[in-house]
């Protein structure tokens, strides 16, 4: 499958990841809520991963970092992809987000980003907590997140492993059954690939799937993840951006999530509306966005 589709912008990546594959090892309306944590099943930590001695070079320190983020960034394994998305190895959750490995060994592994609409076409946003390593108390999509390195999240047709992970976080992250949100009601629209500092030490460096699903859920936020969320129409969504813009309340975008929203976001919430959704579905190319 070929990178086609190329957006306005200087390319920022440059060689193919080189690991090789292993066998597997305002008058917003806000949700909140203070659930308990829930348990994580343990995933075993690659063999290559660093030692937050030799890897803490800049940003906030390893020891200052969230207990359970810290665990989360050792355990979890993402697929580590070449820039046409063919899986080449995997590697921890905290070396993929290094900026010093995406620079220097051009470090990318997949992700997805759901985009959930209620039956009034409305779009939930959630803002992510304060603890995250990662553009932390920044306003994205519903769910952001990563498949991990295990059978059920490499499985390639129809992107039912990405589809997987995406029910597996909605419930880690917001608390939504999965019966709430059927791996048959994702729609795959198409993959991007980008590439976003989060600061000095941490970034991303992502091939993205964009899932769409439109259900009524009911959320439970988990705290650890998600600092507040709220349901947009289109007209919020552009006076959260013109906010966002102007520099007003301290407001931010995930860099991702402005990406989407200024590439595709509302020519596609026109199919959303006319229950049009699967003319828009583009899995054919991967759009590298700057």
């Amino acid at each position: 499958m070929l990178l086609t589709a190329r957006l306005p912008g200087p390319a920022l990546f440059s060689s193919r990841c080189r690991r090789k594959f292993p066998p597997f090892p305002s008058h917003f309306a806000p949700f909140r809520a203070i659930p308990s944590r829930r348990a994580f099943g343990s995933i075993r930590a690659s063999a290559s991963i660093q030692s937050p001695a030799r890897t803490a070079a800049g940003g906030v320190p390893d020891a200052a970092m969230d207990a359970i983020q810290r665990r989360l960034m050792f355990e979890d394994e993402c697929i580590l992809v070449d820039e046409n998305d063919q899986v080449v190895g995997h590697e921890s959750k905290y070396n993929c987000h290094l900026m010093e490995k995406i620079e220097k060994e051009h470090m990318l592994h997949r992700a997805f980003s759901v985009f959930l609409f209620n039956s009034k076409y409305e779009l939930l946003l959630q803002q992510r907590s304060a603890t995250k390593v990662t553009f932390p108390l920044v306003w994205t999509n519903a769910c952001c997140s990563h498949p991990l390195y295990r059978e059920s999240e490499l499985i390639n047709e129809n992107a039912l492993g990405i589809r997987n992970a995406a029910q597996r976080k909605l419930l880690d992250e917001l608390g939504i059954p999965a019966e709430d949100v059927p791996v048959d009601q994702f729609i795959p629209l198409t993959r991007i690939l980008y590439k976003a500092p989060s600061d000095g030490k941490w970034g991303e460096h992502e091939l993205d799937y964009l899932l769409f699903i439109v259900r009524d859920v009911s959320a439970n936020p988990n705290p650890d993840e998600v600092a507040d969320i709220k349901y947009v129409n289109r007209e919020q969504l552009k006076e959260l951006l013109r906010k966002v813009d102007a520099g007003e309340e301290g407001l931010k975008l995930s860099p991702w999530f402005r990406l989407v929203v200024d590439n595709f976001l509302f020519k596609w919430w026109d199919h959303v509306e006319r229950g049009t959704l699967q003319e828009a579905v583009d899995m054919e190319n991967i759009h590298k966005l700057t």
